[in-house]
């Protein structure tokens, strides 16, 4: 299973919001940075309402001689805005993107002149050839605005590869099945591309709960009435944590997965310690 692909394992930020916010994410990356990572994602929020955030971020990135992969969603833009960034991400020297759909910003009604990720890859093939390697989204637990129609959320994915994808991070997820059933799915549509599963570390059970809720992201319910019987113990949160998405990793990476991608959330403690015991 996806065995044709050298493994790859990133890591995922999201822009700071301060000056003070970027120096703590620059001694954050450097301390990921020891573990060699393929690259460094970096989040686009709603409509591009962190656009130039996330171009500072991957700059400062790049700075450090690191490769870094800006987000870039479409949702509420225009090809003419869309175009100008892509020439700010080539200008930069920057040969990765992750492209996705996007949320509108609250109270905004125009999706603008893409509605879905398959155009946006269209048209970043169009405009740049093959200068970016195209990441896209993936949903092994279907994504939260498909209306629980699976077989619908596998075509749309497919559209995403057939438009020039080259591989696929996944929303995170607890459930190893739900991961293997859809890359098995996705091969039977004809589906090569490398789908790398995105990894969830667990620091605050409460927040993580009422996100994955939100999100779609299933926690099996003998993990959540664990975490739930720790209460306020928080180191022993973490501990568990840590233990749980170890485990599910390495059941991943035995199984044929092609990397992990992680969700720091800006914090390096839990991926070191996950990343350590895995021996990466």
């Amino acid at each position: 299973m996806q065995t044709d692909h050298k493994p790859t394992f990133s890591i995922e930020f999201f822009p700071p919001q301060s000056a003070e916010g970027m120096v703590k994410l620059r001694q954050t990356r450097r301390t990921l940075a020891e573990l060699n990572p393929a690259f460094f994602s970096v989040t686009f929020g709603a409509g591009g309402s962190t656009r130039d955030r996330t171009l500072e971020t991957v700059l400062d990135i790049q700075a450090d001689g690191l490769a870094a992969a800006p987000h870039l969603s479409c949702i509420g833009s225009t090809r003419e805005n869309i175009l100008a960034v892509l020439e700010k991400y080539r200008a930069a020297g920057i040969r990765r993107l992750v492209a996705l759909r996007g949320d509108l910003p609250s109270g905004v009604v125009d999706p603008g002149e893409f509605r879905y990720a398959n155009e946006l890859v269209a048209f970043i093939r169009e405009q740049t050839g093959d200068w970016f390697h195209i990441e896209v989204a993936a949903y092994p637990e279907v994504h939260p605005q498909s209306e629980r129609r699976p077989q619908q959320d596998l075509l749309n994915f497919r559209r995403k590869v057939d438009a020039g994808a080259d591989s696929a991070i996944t929303q995170y997820f607890f459930n190893a099945d739900a991961y293997f059933a859809f890359v098995e799915d996705a091969h039977k549509l004809g589906v090569s591309v490398p789908i790398v599963p995105g990894i969830m570390p667990i620091n605050n059970f409460a927040k993580i709960a009422r996100f994955s809720d939100s999100c779609g992201a299933e926690i099996p319910r003998w993990m959540r009435l664990k975490f739930e019987s720790f209460g306020d113990d928080a180191e022993s949160v973490r501990a568990f944590g840590v233990d749980v998405v170890t485990a599910l990793c390495e059941r991943l990476l035995k199984g044929g997965a092609p990397g992990l991608h992680f969700y720091t959330l800006n914090q390096a403690p839990l991926t070191c310690a996950i990343w350590q015991r895995l021996g990466l």
